[in-house]
């Protein structure tokens, strides 16, 4: 027996004889690379003072500053919940009228940036907006602030609710209606049929789309910082900005440690929901929809409703700004270079194709192999998911740094001349940091690709002579391919969005779409926004075509 298979041997659960050494390494060497920016914040924290961490730690404004992100978290899941479930089972279970129109309206706003939004929600319900400016005739002065806690809520709200929809549609999709006749006709009410029976097969989509929109309201760094709320980002970019970098570091582990929290309690509501999915056979029922009847209307005025918000009114403030000012729009694209949108489209698909390469022997390990060596594999690439963009960016500043200065002695050292390559501020640590960040939704749809990959396929070729690696070229990756270019396009999307980490690692003169558009934010001319918005809207909705295109 080999060393590594001595290592692994605990691990196992069985299958011993045919376990396949070399993708245990390349599934372990991706989950080393994931974790590895956690050491550096760790590492950093472990050299500040014992007195001083303590002391930054519990001052008042850190603890103000953990119920506000708490709260936020809190509101934005409860909010996006009540938003995605009740749309996701119209669009499945009901006679809405034009429902597949429906479907693609109400998850079209996953590629808006909340940033963006935020932008463009300041364009419009701000100080001086246009709704402002439109109700100041009729005598009305002011209206509600859109700043602070409540419309960060809002915007977070809006745009983080897709993941809810998408996962409880995927469930509502999957789940066998005769199992609810059944058990009526066991004599089960409705109410105790939806309630033993129907929500626990929900309940898992629910729990998971309601962890992305968690994990998400506590990440995202554009939204509170445009619309002026401190939580633990906006606070750990000004403290990194005015060389605070260990009151940084320290409040990135306290982030993380809430990140870990909320990822403790989803686990332990996924535990409770085990077995849920028996029975998961394709919704064989889907075409019998509930009637509506009198309340067709009101469903139809509330997916009205949320598309107007999510949809029309940033696109529409966009477009406003570009017709109200044509000589200012004629400015703004000739000083706009199309060279953003070029890089921001490059190093998307950079880290697509290598998060589509280093999810393949993750999710094929863990979908093929039942042993926790392969389940502790696969969920430690949710790690760097699970971090936020901000304390990722850090982290690899910190290694940046750490590896130039270090590299720099012993070049200098070795030859007399600085020969070592540039790593901090280049493109290879911005497309690992990316990659770190969103390996995890390759790595889902992969697996679930590989799951619905029928085992005899793959033996009936290895009993005609062909080797492992041979049949699972011949065999196994043509079958898994939409599922590798799904996750793929899920990684370019969210790429092409990723803010903080692309400000705090973007190569000096790389600009993307994204570091434009902040740019901008500090002129405050947000009418200059727009041109960029909208070319990062048009780039990121192709990608969601092709993620649509996935479900049927």
């Amino acid at each position: 027996m080999s060393v590594v298979d001595r290592l692994a041997e605990p691990f196992d659960r069985g299958e011993t004889e045919d376990r396949p050494v070399g993708l245990a390494l390349l599934s372990g060497a991706v989950a080393a690379a994931v974790l590895s920016p956690l050491a550096w914040i760790v590492l950093r924290v472990l050299q500040v003072d014992t007195d001083y961490a303590l002391s930054i730690l519990v001052r008042p404004a850190t603890v103000e500053i953990l119920l506000t992100s708490l709260g936020l978290v809190a509101a934005v899941t409860g909010a996006s919940v009540l938003l995605g479930v009740p749309l996701a089972f119209l669009t499945v279970r009901t006679d809405l009228p034009f429902r597949r129109f429906w479907t693609i309206a109400v998850a079209l706003p996953l590629v808006v940036p909340s940033y963006l939004g935020a932008f463009t929600f300041i364009m419009a319900f701000g100080p001086g907006g246009e709704l402002a400016d439109a109700l100041a005739p009729l005598g009305i002065a002011s209206i509600p602030s859109i700043y602070g806690f409540p419309g960060t809520t809002l915007v977070l709200t809006l745009y983080t609710y897709p993941y809810v929809f998408i996962t409880t549609r995927a469930s509502l999709l999957s789940f066998d209606q005769r199992l609810v006749e059944a058990a009526r006709t066991l004599g089960i009410s409705r109410w105790a049929a939806f309630r033993r029976v129907t929500l626990p097969q929900l309940l898992p989509g629910i729990t998971s789309g309601a962890l992305l929109v968690a994990l998400y309201a506590l990440s995202d760094f554009g939204t509170p910082a445009l619309l002026r709320l401190d939580v633990f980002t906006r606070v750990i970019m000004v403290e990194f900005n005015t060389f605070g970098r260990e009151t940084a570091a320290l409040l990135s582990l306290q982030l993380l440690a809430i990140t870990a929290v909320i990822l403790a309690i989803e686990s332990r509501i996924g535990d409770s929901t085990q077995g849920a999915y028996v029975g998961t056979s394709p919704n064989q029922e889907s075409d019998t929809a509930v009637s509506l009847g009198a309340w067709k209307l009101p469903a139809l005025l509330f997916c009205s409703a949320v598309v107007f918000l999510c949809l029309v009114v940033p696109v529409g403030v966009l477009l406003l700004w570009l017709v109200r000012s044509p000589e200012t729009a004629a400015r703004i694209g000739t000083e706009f270079q199309w060279g953003f949108a070029f890089n921001s489209m490059k190093v998307s698909l950079a880290t697509a194709l290598v998060c589509a390469v280093a999810a393949i022997p993750v999710a094929y390990y863990a979908a093929r192999y039942r042993s926790r060596l392969a389940e502790l594999f696969d969920r430690a690439t949710y790690v760097g998911y699970a971090m936020p963009g901000i304390v990722l960016g850090l982290a690899l500043v910190f290694f940046g740094v750490w590896y130039q200065s270090t590299a720099t002695g012993v070049s200098t050292d070795l030859f007399g001349a600085d020969y070592a390559p540039q790593l901090y501020q280049a493109l290879p640590l911005l497309i690992f940091a990316y990659v770190v960040r969103f390996l995890p939704q390759a790595v889902g749809a992969t697996r679930s690709s590989v799951r619905r990959v029928d085992r005899s396929l793959t033996e009936a070729a290895r009993t005609l002579g062909r080797s492992r690696s041979a049949a699972f070229r011949r065999i196994t990756l043509p079958l898994i391919a939409p599922g590798v270019i799904g996750g793929a396009a899920l990684v370019f999307l969210t790429t092409m969005k990723e803010l903080p980490a692309t400000l705090l690692l973007h190569p000096t003169g790389f600009e993307t779409l994204v570091t434009y558009i902040w740019g901008l934010r500090e002129s405050a001319n947000y009418g200059a926004v727009a041109v960029p918005a909208l070319a990062l809207i048009v780039v990121s909705g192709l990608s969601m075509v092709v993620i649509l295109s996935q479900e049927d």
